[in-house]
């Protein structure tokens, strides 16, 4: 409430209304949704309203998952599919940035590198993991380069519309106080692209994790896809959704490390 004064008259309150769409934390209401959510699933399996055949319960789900991480069988399989997945994204993202940011800063860069880009982007990435198979075997170097492919993308994208988004007042103000390039990429447009390269970020992590499933899926032997694949293929429905559940737990673990960077590096906002 604001005190404004109207024509000499006593100030009126006047409710403040300039808060800016700015989101107001409210998390208990996530987990008390999620709550409700896994309580009545659970109360239609007790009730013989959902097949545990086709849909287990979230009791069969956990215990499935406790067994698989006691067993030490998901942490094997896990670890498989960390390793692809870091190695994946570290390239893509690396090689992703380091492109968006020529095309971004480079006349040159943008006139060549657009056209590659909005021709390949389109294309579903695993759909070229057989061809990558041919080139690199059935090893790790065809799934990781699948994953590579998969983040490079996005982050080139981001990357390049961040830079195209960062104020040109603020560039034109440098370039007018003689401030030499490096200075400015690194002062100006590093700082001002950072919200949409974490942004990239984000978007690229879901797609590595998406693809390393669907990778092991088709040529893995271990791994959190080859997990998923066999226990449906044997019917072992609670030991699938358990892997599916380990699956959604890893990203929002990968969610929430993004949301800490967010906040670490741009606090200045």
């Amino acid at each position: 409430m604001v005190d404004v004064p109207v024509d000499g008259r006593a100030p009126t309150h006047v409710t403040f209304r300039g808060g800016g769409f700015a989101p107001v934390a409210r998390p208990w209401i996530s987990w008390l949704c999620f709550a409700g959510a896994i309580l009545l699933w659970q109360a239609a399996s007790q009730a013989g309203l959902a097949d545990p055949l086709f849909l287990p319960s979230p009791l069969a789900i956990a215990r499935s998952l406790n067994e698989l991480a006691m067993s030490g069988e998901l942490a094997r399989h896990f670890g498989a599919s960390l390793v692809r997945i870091g190695g994946g994204w570290v390239i893509g993202a690396a090689a992703g940035i380091l492109v968006g940011s020529l095309i971004g800063l480079f006349s040159l860069w943008r006139s060549a590198g657009l056209p590659f880009i909005s021709a390949l982007f389109p294309i579903p990435k695993i759909a070229l993991l057989p061809l990558l198979i041919l080139w690199l075997g059935i090893g790790e170097a065809s799934k990781v380069a699948t994953i590579a492919l998969g983040v490079f993308f996005p982050m080139a994208i981001s990357t390049y519309a961040g830079v195209d988004n960062v104020p040109r007042n603020l560039i034109r103000m440098a370039q007018s106080f003689n401030v030499p390039f490096l200075r400015i990429v690194a002062n100006v447009v590093i700082p001002g692209m950072l919200p949409s390269v974490l942004a990239g970020c984000r978007i690229s992590a879901s797609i590595a994790l998406i693809l390393v499933v669907a990778a092991e899926m088709i040529g893995a032997n271990v791994g959190i896809g080859t997990l998923v694949l066999t226990a449906g293929n044997l019917m072992q429905t609670d030991k699938l959704m358990a892997g599916i559940v380990a699956i959604s737990i890893l990203g929002l673990v990968i969610g929430a490390a993004i949301s800490w960077l967010e906040r670490t590096l741009l606090a200045w906002r």
